[in-house]
């Protein structure tokens, strides 16, 4: 489970504190936009993280439908429809569009690999029935836990973005100096 610990120095633990925002009406632009892009970063983070687990889960439940339907393909043989079955059909969620790269990768992998250090996956068919049951449900649990903190993040990033379009608004800020500063760092 993905705590977030008061105080704490990482990322996700300054995103989800709520000092994060609570006075952003206060800050420069260009710091309200630091933190959008760090609570973005984030996001980037957990999404990675979360679809890490999708895959896991799709493919723990492709060998269990297998055993219950005696299917004669193995996992390995379908492989790449089990992975795809999720990625062609439409979105569900609060997905975004994002621009930035997973940070922290390896670190994800490593993470979703330890929920079940004791079940091997790259030989689903060798588990037992209460192994498979067992590394869906950590898997699971895990997903669920990733979500919720996404979800979070989300809202967090929904402040910064409506206090930046406020400005906006409101005439405090500029498209105009936004489109000078950008020729100016380019």
């Amino acid at each position: 489970m993905i705590e977030v610990r008061p105080g704490g120095r990482r990322r996700i633990d300054r995103v989800l504190s709520p000092d994060y925002t609570s006075e952003i009406e206060r800050y420069e632009l260009d710091e309200v936009r630091g933190l959008r892009d760090e609570a973005r970063q984030e996001e980037t983070d957990l999404s990675y993280l979360r679809r890490i687990l999708h895959a896991r889960i799709d493919i723990v439940r492709a060998e269990q439908r297998r055993r219950t339907e005696d299917g004669s393909a193995t996992v390995v043989e379908e492989l790449v429809a089990i992975l795809s079955d999720n990625a062609v059909g439409p979105a569900t969620g609060s997905g975004r569009y994002q621009t930035t790269e997973p940070s922290r990768a390896e670190a994800h992998r490593r993470h979703a690999e330890a929920l079940v250090s004791d079940v091997d996956l790259s030989d689903v068919m060798s588990l037992s029935a209460d192994k498979l049951d067992e590394a869906l449900r950590a898997y699971t649990a895990e997903e669920d836990s990733v979500s919720q903190r996404r979800r979070e993040v989300q809202a967090v990033m929904d402040r910064l973005d409506a206090e930046i379009a406020r400005r906006y608004r409101e005439g405090a800020a500029s498209v105009d100096e936004l489109l000078a500063a950008e020729r100016d760092r380019q």
